[in-house]
């Protein structure tokens, strides 16, 4: 325990007046850590805040609650609580971290708080790097978790990683630290419980000293990791631009240069939700680079889709893609797709972006939907009709772009025309006799 002690005095950079953060259960392991924190409180003049969250799920959590609240109050910690009303339908422990997080980021800001401190301890980061392992994580996620970590407006703590949690208890024990006990943790019906009560004995039995072990292993990971980081940040902005992975140009790096980048993007789009990703959703995303197919798409969780067209790759969301319109064309209109359509009187241009319609031909008004299954032109210079998804796949529009391109029709369905593709034969030459010009830009 003293190195605990010496840790918190040496190695943080901890100041008179500084704001802590403490994220509280009421356990064992939380309540050590803020009886030595008090004891810091008094010796420096800490402001210490006590952050802890009623998940709703156990009877008992309200009297954990008022317990600790009375702790905090006799001992002139600050005390902030909140109590989840309804979870969603997300993973549990996904939601209940994210929630943690967003609560503990909330107090650090309206206290200046420089540190947030957490009780994680030895066996807690052996169970996170098996249970990593064995779903498939970077190496970043199968190192664990860091002792410190520095963020962009305050440093995460963990003081207690070098202990077991029989050293907890038994420090717990000799300093009368009284604290409640999860009855969920003594449950097998979660996966970490599993771990905990059945491997953990084992690897302690073959060596007691298991958890240092695996802060060996931990530091080792990392630090490979972020030698791989920084060479795969030397060409990341080269391979990636504007939201398109370069596949030619990405496929000359080395597989773990490549890898770091398929992460790199990926946490990007997920952030502290990366966790959710594992190796059968990279070997997916491999498997699409390197199939045969112009154009194929992979499904990822939190409707995260990943599309390849041709020699690109890009990331999207599901829900983004799914757009459907239909607007009637008056004089100008605001596609989802950023681009406009507008009524003109006059133009030299007879590029696909201009149409001209006789409205003696067509019944009016004209409107301006998506593609729909089935929809067919008769494309100006070709015999006959011609379907729109063909259409696109000669063209090499992207398979996103596609699902919000601008398709024009009059009131009897007839498609007139696909702007900046192709029109059909009802367009007019600048020699015959036309009273409608839309121009689409």
């Amino acid at each position: 325990m003293q190195e605990v002690y010496n840790f918190i005095r040496n190695d943080i950079g901890l100041k008179p007046d500084d704001a802590v953060v403490i994220g509280v259960s009421g356990g064992p392991d939380s309540m050590a850590l803020l009886y030595i924190m008090n004891e810091f409180k008094e010796k420096m003049g800490l402001k210490l805040i006590c952050a802890h969250i009623n998940h709703n799920v156990r009877k008992e959590s309200d009297k954990e609650k008022e317990d600790l609240e009375k702790y905090c109050k006799k001992n002139n910690i600050i005390f902030e609580y909140i109590k989840i009303k309804k979870w969603g339908d997300d993973n549990f422990h996904n939601e209940a971290r994210s929630i943690r997080y967003n609560f503990f980021e909330e107090l650090i800001e309206n206290y200046d708080a420089k540190y947030l401190m957490t009780a994680h301890h030895g066996d807690d980061l052996i169970e996170t790097i098996l249970m990593r392992i064995v779903r498939g994580s970077t190496l970043k996620g199968y190192s664990g978790f860091n002792r410190i970590v520095e963020k962009e407006n305050y440093t995460i703590v963990r003081p207690l990683m070098t202990l077991t949690k029989d050293e907890i208890i038994e420090f717990n024990q000799n300093n009368n630290i009284e604290y409640a006990i999860d009855s969920s943790n003594l449950e097998d019906h979660y996966t970490r419980n599993r771990y905990r009560h059945t491997i953990l004995p084992f690897l302690k039995k073959e060596e007691v000293n298991v958890h240092k072990k695996f802060m060996k292993f931990s530091e080792t990971l990392l630090e490979n990791n972020n030698y791989i980081d920084k060479e795969a940040k030397k060409v990341f902005n080269d391979v990636f631009v504007n939201g398109i992975l370069d596949i030619e140009y990405f496929q000359t790096f080395d597989k773990v240069i490549q890898t770091k980048i398929i992460y790199s993007i990926l946490e990007k789009i997920y952030g502290d939700d990366l966790l959710i990703i594992g190796d059968i959703h990279v070997e997916l995303i491999f498997n699409l680079l390197n199939s045969n197919k112009p154009n194929s798409v992979v499904h990822l969780p939190n409707n995260v889709i990943v599309i390849k067209t041709y020699n690109e790759l890009s990331f999207s969301y599901d829900d983004e893609l799914n757009t459907e319109y239909e607007i009637e064309i008056e004089q100008i209109v605001n596609l989802p797709n950023g681009k406009i359509i507008e009524k003109i009187t006059d133009t030299i241009d007879n590029s696909n972006n201009i149409i001209r319609l006789n409205s003696r031909e067509i019944t009016l008004p004209l409107y301006v939907r998506n593609r729909k299954d089935g929809d067919k032109m008769d494309v100006k210079g070709l015999n006959g009709s011609k379907k729109i998804s063909d259409i696109f796949i000669d063209s090499k529009i992207k398979p996103n772009d596609r699902l919000t391109w601008p398709v024009v029709l009059d009131s009897k369905n007839t498609i007139v025309w696909l702007p900046g593709l192709k029109k059909s034969k009802l367009d007019k030459k600048t020699t015959e006799e036309y009273d409608i010009i839309l121009r689409y830009y």
